[in-house]
């Protein structure tokens, strides 16, 4: 009521982050952000990775303003202000054009301040959960209620997958204008609870080619990519939700490890290539098929989006040995 009463209103939610097993890599229409071709990814836990993001808005506010981990941001991005268009012309259209004297006003100005509680733009989906946050508080200060990972999906593609917890899949959608390029949960999280994430931070920095730009070169100069998106992401997607129903970890584990190298390898492809894997990325991926080898099993399986970083799947019974050698 004192917030009212000065004219702000508030709202504060979390998001996670969430992890491609099928990647997506590569849109078909940069504005809209439709990708080329559908994917499939595993939600994290919040307790240990996850985005806060507050919105606020009052009449006193002069302009809008964002502040990302402490540091003021450029508010003014393209796919913030596509958001936020996004989300006020939802509440105009659920207001039936009409302002609602117990609801905020669309006209005033918003801060909003966002943090991080891992490393950002580091290959660990931090605007995935960034942008999911972003939409989420955003239409909780507007008192929206509806689907809004199309919302999201303008801030940044898997974002959409942020939405949900579990096993998402962002479906590819045919729709020149996407409106059903959304995302929707294969599995919700209490599916797989033997199921264990391991992020190994290689490094913290920001990654030397952005995944936007990096994207689109591949699109423009990749034949394995165009292959990919085509010919082999259909058939794996069908198999992975198999994977997952089944709760099978050997299928399930290879192909995660199959799939994330094929993306590298589009990565090489692209011309000039890209390098986002360090040698330190690569001595992992020989460790976890050394650990598989003397197995004789998969009992861990890695997985790379665009970034050094690795992410590790096993069951929970394996974490303790595996942790332990690679301490070693």
């Amino acid at each position: 009521a004192m917030a009212a009463e000065r004219g702000l209103t508030m709202a504060t939610c979390t998001a996670p982050v969430n992890i491609a097993v099928i990647k997506y890599w590569g849109k078909r229409d940069t504005d809209l952000i439709l990708p080329i071709n559908s994917s499939l990814s595993v939600t994290l836990h919040q307790d240990q990775l996850k985005t806060t993001t507050t919105a606020a808005a009052s009449r006193d506010f002069t302009e809008d303003r964002l502040w990302l981990n402490g540091k003021e941001a450029d508010v003014g991005h393209p796919r913030v202000q596509a958001c936020l268009r996004e989300v006020r012309r939802l509440a105009r259209k659920r207001r039936g054009g009409g302002e609602d004297t117990a609801t905020l006003s669309l006209s005033y100005k918003i801060h909003i301040a966002s943090e991080n509680n891992f490393p950002t733009a580091a290959g660990l989906a931090s605007s995935a959960a960034g942008y999911a946050c972003l939409v989420s508080a955003l239409a909780r200060l507007y008192g929206l209620e509806e689907e809004l990972s199309e919302v999201a999906r303008r801030g940044s593609g898997s974002a959409c997958r942020s939405m949900f917890g579990g096993f998402v899949q962002w479906q590819r959608g045919e729709r020149p204008d996407g409106t059903d390029s959304l995302a929707l949960q294969v599995a919700p999280e209490t599916h797989w609870p033997e199921l264990r994430v391991l992020v190994l931070v290689v490094s913290g920095e920001k990654k030397p080619v952005g995944s936007t730009a990096g994207m689109q070169t591949s699109v423009e100069t990749s034949p394995l990519l165009k292959h990919r998106a085509e010919a082999v992401v259909p058939e794996r997607l069908a198999q992975m939700m198999r994977h997952i129903q089944e709760r099978d970890f050997e299928g399930f584990g290879q192909l995660a490890m199959r799939d994330s190298n094929q993306f590298h390898a589009t990565c090489l492809d692209t011309f000039p290539p890209i390098f986002y894997l360090t040698d330190l990325s690569r001595q992992i991926i020989a460790l976890a098929h050394r650990y598989n080898a003397h197995h004789g099993h998969t009992k861990v399986a890695y997985t790379f989006d665009a970034g050094p970083n690795a992410v590790i799947f096993a069951l929970a019974d394996t974490v303790a040995e595996f942790v332990e050698v690679v301490r070693r």
